[in-house]
């Protein structure tokens, strides 16, 4: 997936051997707090954050891998969850807010993270809640993958308009004389020698000074 990082040498020697013991683990950065679950049991200190076990609570879809750029998104689904996660799904303006799922290896027996790995990471988009008799409420996060950024235009132009819009503190002049550029004229003459050997330009005195003022500002 084009959202990887790259793989740690723990999290490389784990992928080699023929048993593993691994869990999935999921980071959701809303306004108010950043919720972290793992779909083990217990907590889990991964990134010197600690993640609290939900079990089988705690679902995912299906992450799709391929060679070339690609924009699936990821659905996390959250069931029996507490009022705190409910209150977010209800409150909190989730749209646009990180959120990563990693891949880490736990020492056998143990809750000993001996390496991780990012799988995926995108935006949360929307959520859904559904309250059933069986599994309690049930909160489903849809999400989408940052390269969806890539197929949306983009507002912004190399002027000095979109510089200030971007940075307004800028002290940047690099594109003051953008607007001058559209309009000027300059008419570049060839090589040519004449009588003593002179070297003709091509430019007249007016487009010299117009060209040594811009160069000025």
């Amino acid at each position: 997936m084009a959202t990887r990082a790259g793989i740690d040498t723990r999290s490389a020697l784990r992928l080699v051997e023929e048993t593993q013991q691994a869990v999935f683990a999921i980071k959701a950065e809303f306004d108010t707090s950043t919720v972290l679950l793992h779909s083990g049991l217990g907590d889990l200190t991964i990134n010197s954050e600690t993640y609290t076990g939900a079990g089988t609570l705690l679902g995912i879809s299906d992450i799709e891998d391929a060679n070339d750029l690609k924009s699936s998104g990821v659905t996390f689904q959250l069931s029996g969850m507490n009022a705190t996660v409910l209150g977010y799904a209800l409150n909190e303006n989730l749209q646009n807010r990180n959120i990563t799922l990693f891949l880490a290896f736990l020492s056998a027996g143990t809750d000993h993270v001996e390496g991780f790995m990012t799988l995926y990471k995108g935006r949360m988009i929307s959520s859904s809640i559904a309250d059933t008799t069986d599994q309690g409420v049930i909160v489903t996060l849809q999400t989408e993958n940052r390269l969806l950024d890539l197929d949306r235009p983009s507002n912004f132009r190399y002027t000095k308009e979109s510089q200030i819009a971007l940075n307004p503190s800028t002290t940047d002049t690099g594109f003051d004389a953008v607007d001058k550029l559209q309009d000027i004229e300059i008419s570049w003459g060839s090589r040519t020698f004449s009588g003593g050997g002179s070297l003709g330009t091509g430019l007249t005195g007016n487009k010299l000074n117009e060209v040594a003022t811009m160069n000025k500002a």
